[in-house]
C-alpha cells in the first residue's frame, strides 16, 4: 500500500512521458513506456521459434524441435536469449538506458524471468560487456553494468566489472553496417586482466542488446581463454534479423 501511494505520488509530482506515444506514464514501474505501449512491445512469450543457440526468432509459431540458424555456428558463446526483439516499446527502452543509468522495475522482473528459466541454475559471475574509456567518459556509465548490478540485486550472484576490458575504442555500429564489418570493429579490441577470477566460472555476459553476435563471441573467446567454464549471453533486446 505504502509503495502503491508513493508510486502514485511520484507520477504526479514528476511525470514520465512514454517515449513512444508521449503520453504520460501512469506507473513508474513501466519505466519509459506506457501501459498501452508495454501491451505492443514485442516481448517474447516463449512459444516462438528461436534459434537455440544465438536466440535469434525464426518464426512466430513454435517449434516441436530444437532449431539452429547456422549462422552463429562459430561464436563462442555457448547461447545467448533476450527479453524480447529490439524494435518498438523495447528498442525505446534500450536507447533511453544509453542516457539514464536507471533499469525499470518491470524491465528488471522480465530480465530475471528469462535469466532464471534458462542460466540462473548454472550461473556463478556476471560480466557486462565493457565500454572503452572514451565512450565511459562521454557516458558517465556502462548501460550494460547497469543491468548486470539490477540482475545482481535480483539474484545475489556476483558482478565482476573489471577483469574483462575493452582496449581500444570502437566506432558506434551503424544500421548499414554487415555482419563481416561488425566483426571486424570488435576484433581484438577485448582483453581480461585478472584471469584467476574468471577461471572456473560458469558467467552471463549481459549487455543491453544482441545483434550480429560479433561483441559477445569475442568477449566470450577471451573468457573461455582465460578459463570460463562457459560463457551464456542475456541481453534487454535482440536484433529482429539476422545480418549478412
Amino acid at each position: 500500500m505504502i509503495n502503491s501511494a508513493a508510486n502514485l505520488l511520484l507520477s504526479l509530482v514528476y511525470p514520465e512521458q512514454c517515449r513512444i506515444c508521449r503520453r504520460e506514464v501512469h506507473d513508474r514501474k513501466d519505466g519509459v513506456l506506457c501501459s498501452e505501449c508495454w501491451k505492443s512491445a514485442e516481448v517474447y512469450t516463449g512459444l516462438e521459434t528461436k534459434c537455440e543457440k544465438c536466440g535469434l526468432m525464426l518464426s512466430t509459431s513454435e517449434s516441436l524441435y530444437e532449431t539452429y540458424c547456422r549462422s552463429c555456428d562459430d561464436h563462442a558463446y555457448d547461447s545467448a536469449r533476450a527479453v524480447g526483439t529490439y524494435r518498438g516499446g523495447l528498442a525505446a527502452i534500450v536507447l533511453h538506458l544509453k542516457t539514464e543509468p536507471h533499469v525499470s522495475p518491470r524491465v528488471a522482473k522480465l530480465l530475471d524471468l528469462v535469466f532464471r528459466d534458462n542460466y540462473q541454475a548454472s550461473t556463478t559471475l556476471f560480466v557486462p560487456v565493457p565500454l572503452s574509456g572514451k565512450r565511459f567518459k562521454e557516458r558517465g556509465f556502462n548501460q550494460a553494468a547497469v543491468i548486470a548490478r539490477s540482475m545482481s540485486k535480483t539474484t545475489s550472484i556476483p558482478v565482476d566489472e573489471n577483469s574483462l576490458v575493452r582496449t581500444r575504442h570502437t566506432p558506434m555500429h551503424r544500421a548499414a553496417m554487415d555482419k563481416k564489418a561488425r566483426e571486424k570493429s570488435v576484433e581484438d579490441a577485448f582483453e581480461v586482466r585478472r584471469p584467476k577470477l574468471i577461471d572456473g566460472q560458469h558467467i552471463t555476459l549481459v549487455d543491453d542488446i544482441f545483434t550480429s553476435g560479433a561483441t559477445a563471441h569475442y568477449c566470450a573467446a577471451k573468457l573461455k581463454e582465460s578459463g570460463a567454464a562457459t560463457v551464456n549471453v542475456l541481453t534487454i533486446a535482440h536484433a529482429a534479423i539476422r545480418l549478412k
